[in-house]
């Protein structure tokens, strides 16, 4: 089991992915004093503009868990199974891996089957294919929220994420990470539960607090609707 994180604690974080999200966390986090690697498809030479504005060290996918401690990984859906082998072989012991990704077969990724047909929820099949445990967050997050919406603990225009994973003490790291960054966050149950923040749910790209949150996610269907079925 993974010890969650100190209050204060700073990390080494990878991030796989440099599209807006993965690009406003590796802004923010660095902000925040953690050591952060950022990698993309293209190479890390497309991430010197990024690099020079946050101090984070641009690598190539397959280095980009070296060391960490925690490993988000902010690729389309489809080309989760294009990650390079051993992709974590060299994170710190009990590394967490952050799975943002939603499933959009119309708009992006094309039919997955195992989604369609057996009825895996997004994050489960993610983990199959990185072969380690993810926890979901930030998948219904609007990417310029993170850098416009922080506030601090107790504020009531403080925004809450719902965050999946059935590891509880992973999960703790990932909520705690959200609390820093100036998000409440809200336990959304196991990875077999995630559906209920998966694209066109209540609370996906809700911006309220938590006790609308937890709301939206109780009111949740599993029956994906048709403009996020292939």
């Amino acid at each position: 089991m993974h010890d969650p994180v100190r209050t204060g604690e700073l990390m080494k974080i990878g991030i796989i992915g440099a599209g807006n999200i993965g690009g406003n966390l590796t802004r923010r986090l660095t902000t925040l004093g953690h050591q952060v690697a950022v990698a993309n498809s293209r190479g890390p030479e497309t991430l010197t503009a990024l690099a020079e504005e946050t101090g984070a060290t641009p690598v190539t996918v397959a280095e980009a868990a070296r060391d960490a401690e925690v490993v988000v990984v902010t690729v389309p859906l489809k080309n989760v199974p294009d990650l390079p082998p051993n992709l974590f072989a060299g994170a710190a012991d009990g590394f967490v891996v952050i799975d943002t990704g939603n499933y959009y077969p119309q708009q992006r990724d094309g039919r997955i089957a195992a989604i369609e047909d057996e009825g895996l929820t997004e994050s489960r099949w993610t983990e199959g294919h990185l072969g380690h445990p993810v926890i979901k967050a930030f998948n219904g997050t609007y990417a310029e929220d993170i850098l416009t919406r922080p506030r601090p603990a107790g504020d009531p225009e403080r925004v809450a994420l719902p965050v999946a994973g059935d590891d509880d003490s992973a999960k703790k790291t990932v909520r705690h990470l959200i609390d820093e960054l100036g998000f409440d966050s809200v336990d959304a149950g196991g990875i077999d539960d995630s559906w209920r923040q998966q694209p066109n749910t209540p609370v996906y790209g809700l911006r309220a607090g938590t006790d609308a949150v937890t709301a939206a996610l109780a009111e949740a269907s599993p029956v994906r609707t048709d403009e996020f079925r292939a």
